[in-house]
């Protein structure tokens, strides 16, 4: 035996104690969670099997509701109280603001800069009021108005093609992804790349090459995050395949940005509310170009592609699924529609306001299926304490808000989907998170809600829905970054006698 093989067999042999003893004198006089046993150099990783949010529900059950574990060599603490929710995004808001660092904000979050995974510091400041400003403000939203109206359009027309008199099945997860993505696109670069109309089929192609690559690798875990030396050996490749879609990413992003100097080159003036996304940014670019570098401008595209996109379309199809499932609530939902509506026009934006049933709807299905069951990662900047108990300076911080939207403690009948308990509640506090809380919460909620409440309204109001079988719609839970149903949803459609006239004229 080698020297070379010698010193890693007595490194793999001393790693175990390292970890144990780096562990022990890092807890010594601390006020911890509580935690099960662990292993040693995984942590608690091996009891991770399954869906996170529902294994740590049941860890939590007997834990508690703030509890410790190890993955790797990382500390993790887990949140399920909407107390200690609400300790964290106040009193802790600002401690709490970092991201840990992951290996895939390496590559696709161009070295952490964009505004989902910059540390908490003047770039997240900038990158989120230019967020704000250019793309959720209340001005630059109805600006976007016509866009979201006319992709919805598009999404009923396909269906009035495709199930005219008789009811017909069809698949719905593709259709609303489609229109979640085109809504994203056209803010962002002026472009579509789904259902008909599309001006390039071979760039629609690749866009959807990448981000059918960018879900499946931001939705696998890396264990080279947690346990080094599995990073140093690229554990299962995963640093190769980041490496591989960056540079798809880049190549891609990079035309769209290109493309939107070129017309720019060729303007007088930028055009107001027309202004793009990668317009707003290359504004800034020609005043700060050493700050504003198209590797800040393809980052932050690559983050609202991921963050805006399948967040919306994943709620529409849960709550397409649910509605079939309770006939009685999509009654109810149409009956509103056709009172405040009628039959003489389709649904607009500007109507959800006087349509609050269907908000509850996507209330209640956000409270029993949120797309993101374990908010973003939080990492405390300094240590803190939450609920009494010590967390120190680089743990990660993780929320469970699948579990704490289905507290029987917190929600009465908290398994049912009863969306008129949102009908009365003037405030739901930190016990409705779907969007996170605090100083990083979700900025584009109000235009998922708009995106969500307009598609969910325009179906239930031009079509008549069915399940394939009597059976019920089987809701469970699928793989992936977001949570998806298992499988695409599908489902008997009809066009409503009563708006046969105005599905015709569109």
């Amino acid at each position: 035996m080698d020297e070379t093989h010698l010193f890693f067999i007595s490194f793999f042999c001393l790693l175990p104690l390292i970890y144990l003893v780096k562990f022990l004198t890092h807890q010594k006089g601390k006020n911890l969670p509580p935690s099960p046993p662990s292993i040693p150099i995984i942590g608690h990783l091996h009891l991770i099997n399954g869906h996170a949010h529902r294994v740590l529900q049941h860890l939590s059950s007997k834990y508690g509701p703030i509890m410790a574990l190890r993955f790797g060599s990382r500390p993790v603490v887990f949140i399920t109280s909407p107390s200690a929710v609400e300790e964290c995004f106040t009193k802790n808001d600002i401690v709490l603001a970092n991201r840990p660092l992951l290996l895939s904000g390496e590559y696709l979050d161009y070295n952490q800069s964009t505004v989902g995974a910059a540390p908490y510091g003047q770039l997240w400041r900038d990158l989120r009021r230019i967020m704000t400003l250019e793309l959720f403000s209340t001005a630059r939203l109805k600006s976007y108005t016509g866009v979201r109206e006319d992709e919805v359009r598009s999404l009923i027309k396909n269906l009035y093609r495709d199930s005219f008199q008789n009811f017909t099945k069809v698949e719905m997860r593709s259709r609303i992804q489609g229109l979640s993505f085109n809504i994203v696109m056209k803010m962002i670069a002026d472009k579509r790349f789904y259902g008909s109309g599309i001006e390039d089929l071979e760039e629609a192609s690749r866009f959807r090459d990448v981000i059918r690559d960018v879900f499946e690798v931001s939705g696998a875990s890396n264990p080279g995050d947690f346990i080094p030396f599995l990073k140093w050996i690229d554990f299962q490749g995963f640093e190769k395949r980041l490496m591989k879609l960056h540079k798809k990413c880049d190549r891609f992003s990079q035309k769209l940005i290109d493309d939107i100097r070129t017309k720019r080159c060729g303007s007088s003036s930028d055009e107001g509310n027309d202004m793009t996304f990668i317009d707003a940014m290359l504004s800034l670019q020609e005043s700060e170009p050493a700050y504003y570098t198209d590797d800040i401008i393809k980052g932050n595209i690559l983050t609202l592609l991921q963050a805006g996109t399948d967040t919306s379309s994943v709620t529409i199809e849960w709550a397409m699924a649910l509605l079939l499932n309770h006939p009685e609530v999509l009654e109810r939902a149409r009956t509103e529609l056709d009172n405040y509506i009628g039959q003489e026009r389709m649904v607009e934006e500007a109507d959800l306001t006087n349509l609050p049933y269907i908000q509850c709807i996507i209330n209640e299905t956000l409270r029993l299926f949120p797309a993101g069951p374990l908010l973003v990662p939080h990492e405390p900047s300094q240590d803190c304490t939450i609920g009494g108990f010590d967390v120190a300076r680089g743990t990660m911080v993780l929320v469970n808000a699948w579990a704490i939207h289905r507290d029987p403690i917190v929600w009465d009948d908290s398994l049912s989907f009863k969306p008129e308990r949102f009908e009365n509640m003037a405030n739901e506090g930190y016990r409705f998170i779907p969007f996170g809380m605090g100083r990083r919460q979700c900025p584009g909620s109000s235009l998922a809600n708009r995106v969500m409440g307009l598609a969910l309204a325009s179906l239930i109001q031009c079509f008549e829905w069915e399940r394939v079988s009597n059976e019920l719609v089987r809701l469970l839970e699928g793989k992936g970054l977001t949570m998806p149903i298992d499988e695409p949803l599908e489902a008997m459609c009809r066009v409503r006698q009563r708006m046969g006239h105005i599905l015709k004229e569109i």
